[in-house]
């Protein structure tokens, strides 16, 4: 069946946005993705399709109605549904690749995308939605999140990279950053390719990839090193 991901949203003309083009974009041609969007407004409240009240206690902004998203979740992931339900939230749990090759290999997922202030606490609950964050920082709604979340799984998947090694030496796959790389030609503006890397000697290479991913990491991200 593929990867099937069904996206909430209240601008279904943002997708497939970037995710029609390139690996994810074949993806989809090929059918090892399929990606649905619904419209929450479909199930929204009166003549106008309200989705979102005032919040309760007062304060700016407004708050997606726990009833409206609901109503289109239960459309979106009827019983017997085992795709897990996000929430694309900036007070998610931060999203990371152990998270995303959890994904990558489960049949789908549901993609909620927030707008507004939030969303009414008790549909969190209700339907058991899974809060995810991809930053400490505000968009203007879900919308992008989901498409780095799926641009993140989908290159996982099977066959959709051309090398499945590729991803397996990348940032955060061994709890580092990346070390370095280097191409042709071999010297560019009075910089040459470390010598080791040309030297023939596989286990040379590996060690000196190694070493620098640690003094990377340890520069720009020491948190990793203590996971």
């Amino acid at each position: 069946m593929g990867f099937r991901a069904t996206v909430l949203t209240l601008y279904p003309e943002m997708f497939p946005g970037p995710l029609g083009v390139s690996l994810a974009g074949r993806a989809l041609e090929r059918g090892d993705v399929t990606l649905e969007t619904v419209q929450i407004r479909d199930f929204g409240v009166g003549r106008h399709r309200m989705v979102d009240d005032t919040p309760s206690g007062g304060g700016a902004g407004m708050v997606m109605r726990a009833d409206v998203l609901a109503a289109a979740i239960d459309h979106a992931a009827p019983v017997g549904d085992a795709r897990p339900r996000l929430l694309m939230s900036p007070r998610g749990r931060p999203l990371d690749q152990r998270r995303v090759r959890a994904l990558a290999a489960g049949e789908g997922a549901v993609i909620v995308c927030g707008r507004f202030e939030g969303v009414d606490e008790r549909v969190i609950a209700g339907r058991g939605l899974e809060e995810v964050s991809i930053g400490d920082y505000i968009l203007s709604g879900g919308e992008i999140a989901a498409l780095v979340l799926l641009d993140a799984v989908v290159r996982l998947l099977p066959g959709v990279m051309g090398n499945a090694l590729s991803g397996e030496a990348e940032s955060f796959e061994a709890g580092l950053l990346e070390h370095p790389h280097y191409t042709r030609p071999a010297e560019w503006e009075g910089q040459a390719i470390p010598a080791v890397l040309t030297s023939g000697d596989h286990g040379a290479v590996e060690r000196w990839r190694r070493a620098e991913a640690e003094r990377i990491t340890a520069a720009r991200r020491p948190d990793l090193l203590g996971r």
